[in-house]
């Protein structure tokens, strides 16, 4: 599946984009200044995910992904 197919499907399951899932981690204190937070855990934003909006492992990747910067709305 593509990263854009990835994304197509979160906003479509949660009604939440890239940016808002932006927003929301920058409010929980997972990123700071655009940045993921160095004192936080990949495994407590993958938690998050998977609890707050019951993404699968593979969907909560690819929001971790945004948040860490590899990949970007425009990745294939």
């Amino acid at each position: 599946m593509s990263f854009q197919r990835y994304l197509t499907n979160i906003k479509t399951k949660t009604g939440k984009g890239p940016e808002d899932f932006r927003q929301l981690a920058k409010e929980k204190g997972f990123t700071l200044d655009g940045k993921l937070n160095p004192a936080v855990k990949a495994t407590d934003i993958l938690q998050w995910l998977k609890d707050e909006f019951l993404l699968g492992h593979g969907h909560a990747m690819a929001i971790f992904a945004l948040l860490k910067g590899s990949k970007n709305e425009d990745s294939e």
